[in-house]
């Protein structure tokens, strides 16, 4: 590889990071996900588990799609990539179920869900089907990582807020050495039932989706180039 292909492939990767943690969020701006992000993000252990659980399922579905692209006819590609994402979603779920029992009973429903998540099925179609497999790799790690921060500063602010705590239930995701690992904010904290309710979880969103709106009309200066937004639909 020549020094010009590499500096190319290193801006290709910095484009597909940056899409995938801000210009195009799936949670913040793609407003993709929102049923489980809203669902469990009543604390920051929940909100961890579902969100790498969604980004081990977008990296084996962008992988296998990436991989096979070629030889899927277009009129059945949509069939083909919600079966690769189910069988993921099935393992996924088999894996959490025998080696993180409780917190799989937690999350419940939400992770067989993860299958109708339509920023996975919008990856796998508008990405990855059209990308290589290094590029399909980076593109599900940071759409991933995007998506699972989001849920995890939901359901810490909510944590925080309806129950005075941070980190409660993170031996459920980290064992037994992690049972010390919960902070409190005082002895005599009062809690907000409101921020654990499912109101609070609405709030919250629309003042994560507002604070990250005026940071980019911050950022936004005469001169700059914004790098394009991804534009998806979903059905």
């Amino acid at each position: 590889m020549t020094k010009a292909s590499f500096n190319q492939t290193w801006r290709d990767y910095q484009e597909i990071a940056q899409k995938g943690l801000w210009n195009n969020n799936q949670a913040l701006v793609a407003l993709l996900g929102l049923c489980p992000l809203l669902a469990v993000t009543n604390n920051s252990v929940n909100g961890l588990g579902l969100g790498l659980a969604t980004m081990a399922v977008l990296l084996t579905s962008n992988i296998l799609v990436s991989l096979i692209r070629h030889w899927v006819p277009s009129e059945i590609r949509i069939p083909v990539f919600i079966a690769i994402i189910a069988a993921a979603v099935t393992i996924i779920d088999m894996l959490m179920h025998a080696y993180f029992y409780t917190l799989h009973g937690i999350l419940g429903i939400f992770i067989p869900l993860i299958v109708t998540n339509c920023a996975i099925l919008a990856r796998a179609e508008s990405f990855a089907s059209k990308n290589s497999l290094d590029k399909s790799i980076v593109d599900a790690l940071f759409i991933g990582i995007g998506f699972t921060i989001v849920l995890v500063i939901l359901g810490s602010l909510r944590e925080l807020i309806g129950n005075g705590t941070l980190f409660d239930q993170a031996w459920l995701l980290f064992g037994e050495t992690a049972r010390n690992w919960t902070l409190h904010l005082s002895s005599d904290y009062t809690p907000v039932l409101l921020a654990i309710l499912p109101p609070g979880a609405f709030i919250g969103l629309g003042l994560l989706i507002a604070l990250k709106n005026y940071a980019d009309q911050k950022l936004k200066k005469p001169g700059l180039v914004n790098i394009p937004v991804e534009v998806q639909s979903a059905s």
